[in-house]
């Protein structure tokens, strides 16, 4: 699979994936050709578009509504919906609660949520309340309260709640996970993993004029790892988290802020607004999380300095380690050569995931979008469970607001049990797959 970042998505693809035929996927329920789905939009800026596109090459979907608050934005949502051949979804653009009224007068199987961080938790609970499937863009919420919050309605109501964490689905990340339930890797002892990337020149700030997008808000707000689940996401299915082992923990630590104003002198020189003002948020965040079963995992929060893509994630057993970074693996008394690395992509290939049967890499985020959205869809079409239930969204999700305190009060701080004491029942469930 192709090392894709978020930058760039629609670049190149919308016209690619307007044209395509539509992919098969193998799925937890089989193939469910005879129900459409029901979609709503909510939020069609970049990534919300980016949905649409990755939907209008899904069977068995139709696009019924769109919202946002920048009218043109849902227009052109629509508007592709009409080129691709697919009825024009209806347009509810106003206030800030407008998408309450797409919920109440649409009769929908799902909404896809792909608004501001900050009214993520809102639009989920309304929309289990209303017995609607959320999908939910990352993060699911920014508080602890808000997370618990998600996990209460989903039980009252018996409505699945699903973060969309697409990096769960990457053929690679899937792979490493087949065989981690192979046990070729032993008993898993630590994890590392993170969120390098730089994104001060295009995320937080408009890189022509470095005035400030609205996700620099946060950082000047808070200092916290901002954005764990891409990191995490993977993770917590290669540590059987939420099912046999649970965090218990989490201890947070931060550098200086150096990279943001360092951005502005370098770009922009002394006298830009944005050049001296004091950021909150540190360069580097770590987090070390403990379990119950004696693990250890290690995340670092790493969007501000000039560096390459990359999530580091690194799987460490009793028989063997997996390096995403090295691209490679070494596994005792498997590997050729005594303590030495082996490529990855032979072994990616014998234990690739039955969801990655096909060639998906000119879609979204090299395939992972289209991956994760069927299995979602699937989902919600059985009126089954989705492959990231509301327990695994909540234990990625509050790293965010935990990590914050933590580092405020310099020492561990506890991590919540979600699963309320299921954790020591569950069974693994995300994408089991027969070898």
């Amino acid at each position: 699979m192709k090392n894709v970042s978020r930058r760039g998505f629609i670049e190149g693809g919308t016209i690619a994936t307007l044209g395509m035929s539509v992919l098969p996927v193998d799925s937890l329920y089989g193939n469910q050709t005879w129900k459409t789905v029901r979609i709503g939009v909510i939020g069609t800026g970049g990534r919300g578009t980016s949905h649409i596109v990755t939907l209008l090459g899904i069977e068995g979907t139709e696009i019924v509504a769109l919202s946002d608050l920048v009218k043109s934005r849902a227009e052109n949502g629509a508007d592709l919906c009409q080129k691709s051949g697919k009825p024009r979804p209806k347009i509810y653009c106003g206030d800030v609660n407008t998408w309450k009224e797409l919920i109440d007068n649409e009769k929908l199987d799902c909404v896809i949520i792909a608004t501001y961080w900050d009214s993520h938790t809102a639009i989920a609970l309304y929309a289990m309340k209303n017995g609607v499937y959320p999908g939910i863009e990352v993060p699911a919420a920014l508080t602890v309260d808000d997370t618990w919050k998600l996990v209460e309605m989903s039980e009252k109501t018996g409505i699945p709640c699903m973060m969309l964490e697409n990096w769960s689905f990457r053929q690679d990340n899937l792979a490493v996970l087949n065989m981690k339930r192979m046990g070729m890797f032993g008993e898993i002892v630590h994890c590392h993993c993170a969120h390098s990337h730089d994104c001060i020149d295009h995320w937080f700030f408009d890189s022509k004029t470095g005035d400030q997008k609205w996700p620099a808000e946060y950082l000047l707000k808070y200092n916290r790892d901002q954005y764990p689940t891409h990191s995490v996401g993977p993770i917590i299915s290669w540590m059987d988290i939420n099912r046999g082992d649970i965090f218990t923990e989490i201890y947070s630590s931060s550098s200086a802020s150096k990279g943001i104003n360092a951005y502005f002198k370098r770009k922009f020189g002394n006298d830009h607004p944005n050049a001296n003002l004091n950021y909150r948020q540190g360069d580097i965040v770590t987090s070390l999380l403990k379990t119950k079963m004696g693990k250890t995992l290690v995340i670092n929060y790493d969007m501000q300095l000039p560096r390459p893509y990359s999530n580091r994630w690194l799987l460490e057993g009793t028989l063997g380690v997996y390096d995403e970074e090295k691209n490679s693996l070494y596994l005792e008394g498997k590997s050729p050569e005594y303590h030495l690395w082996e490529g990855w992509k032979p072994y990616q290939d014998k234990y690739n995931h039955k969801w990655w049967h096909s060639d998906f890499s000119a879609q979204s985020h090299g395939g992972t979008d289209y991956v994760m959205l069927c299995q979602f869809l699937d989902a919600v079409r059985a009126k089954g469970p989705t492959p990231i239930d509301v327990y695994d969204s909540s234990v990625m999700t509050a790293i965010v607001e935990l990590s914050g305190i933590s580092i405020e009060k310099n020492a561990p701080v506890p991590f919540p049990d979600f699963t309320k004491g299921k954790w020591k029942v569950n069974k693994p469930y995300f994408a089991l797959d027969k070898l």
